[in-house]
Formats: structure tokens, sequence, C-alpha cells
């Protein structure tokens, strides 16, 4: 995906969680984040863009990263504090360079890291405000409710990135080979874990691989696999394994 597309998909993927916020009871419990209700994940996803804004102008050779901005403990102040920063975070990412040099949380990076993750950290909470209105509702999450494009990009970004940061602060302890293929994408990974080194991910070969577990099924599933939300992937093998894997 492009950086054009990042930000398309960045407003569509707010634009549904609004919506489903304003739409559910705030005291609604979120089954896929225990102990959240559906104001708390509002809140919390308010205030990561509000810093993504801070993080994204923030030079990569800074010493003092940038810290969180809490929004108003109103609830119709804080909604619009929260369309205010998403507008200028948006904003940011629309105009300036998506190569212009930036701080990240696993080293220096560009702009358009923030693009990528914000996509995705917006898109797994709309994931999880769905599953609190069906809940409420009594009716089950739709099983496609992202296009392959973007849900195989957040696989990947998942394996080489939120692993990456999970490694940085607390060196992975696993051991073992994961496969996984999204099929209506044309993506396959192929993740090597050694205990003490950083998560090894690459594309899958065309030689035979002695994988521990295998994950196959659509890119919505396997994008929902990764981030331990409820999936129909189809699961092979050491599941345990893929159960391990730390998500931020």
């Amino acid at each position: 995906m492009e950086h054009a597309d990042f930000t398309r998909s960045l407003r569509e993927q707010y634009d549904a969680l609004r919506a489903l916020i304003a739409a559910t009871d705030l005291t609604s419990p979120v089954p896929t984040c225990p102990g959240w209700t559906v104001e708390a994940l509002a809140r919390h996803v308010a205030r990561t863009h509000a810093w993504s804004i801070r993080a994204a102008l923030t030079p990569p050779d800074t010493t003092s990263p940038p810290r969180p901005e809490e929004g108003p403990e109103d609830w119709s102040e804080l909604l619009d504090w929260w369309d205010e920063r998403f507008t200028e975070l948006l904003r940011v990412l629309t105009t300036e360079d998506p190569s212009r040099p930036s701080w990240t949380f696993i080293g220096p990076g560009a702009v358009s890291f923030w693009a990528r993750r914000q996509t995705h950290e917006t898109a797994v909470h709309r994931l999880d405000a769905e599953h609190a209105s069906h809940a409420a509702l009594g009716t089950d999450v739709p099983v496609l409710l992202f296009p392959p494009d973007l849900a195989a990009d957040g696989v990947d970004e998942y394996l080489t990135t939120m692993l990456t940061r999970q490694h940085l602060t607390k060196p992975n302890e696993l051991s073992g080979r994961a496969v996984l293929h999204a099929a209506d994408a044309s993506r396959s990974w192929l993740l090597r874990l050694t205990p003490g080194e950083a998560p090894e991910v690459g594309p899958l070969e065309g030689s035979a691989v002695d994988e521990d577990v295998t994950a196959a099924g659509t890119a919505d599933s396997l994008y929902r696999l990764v981030w331990a939300r409820p999936s129909h992937a189809v699961v092979t093998g050491r599941g345990d394994l893929l159960r391990a894997l730390p998500r931020p």
C-alpha cells in the first residue's frame, strides 16, 4: 500500500469507529479488550491520535520522545477534542512529505510510518467497537470487514514492526516457526522465533519449511488472528505459539 492509501484508509476506519461509538452505550463492555468499556476505548484511541501528531513531527534524533496528551474529562468535550485532533493528524499526514525523517518507537523512521501505524491502530480498535456494538445487540460481527490489501498489510505490520517493538522492551523468549497464508491477498509470511533474538520475518520461499504452526485463511481472518481477536483462520500445529505472541 502507498502513503495515500493509508491516509484514505485511516479516514475510512476512523469514520466507521466514530459511528459505532456514537451508536453504542458508553458503558457497554468491549469483549475483545477485557475491562474496557466503549468510553474507555474511545478515550484510548483519541489519546493515541493526539500523541501520533507529536510523534510524526518529532525529529528522529530527539532525546525527549513525545509524551501523550490527555483529553478533556467531559465526554462531549472529549468528542470535539478527538475530532479536532484527528483532523490535525490527517492534515499532518497528508501535507508533510511522507519521507520526512521522524521519530518512531523502533528507531529513526519517516512520517509515512505514522500513516501506516495509525491506520492499523484505528482499524483494530474499530473491530473492537464492532464487537462491543454487536454484543450489545446480540448479533454477530461481520466475517469480512477489511479489504484484503489493508488486512494483509496489517498482518505484515504486526509481524515486522510491532513484534520488533516488543522485543526492544522485552526480549523475545519464544522459539519456533510460523507460516501464515492470506489466500485472497496472495501473501505468505514465515516467522522465525529464537530466544533472545529479534523475530525474523520474510516471504515464504518455494522450498519446504519445517514449520511448527500454520495459519491460513482470508487476510481479514489473519489480521484478526495476529491481533488476538476472534478469527476464522484455520490453525494447524502449535496454536499455542501464535497465542503466545505479544500484543502491544
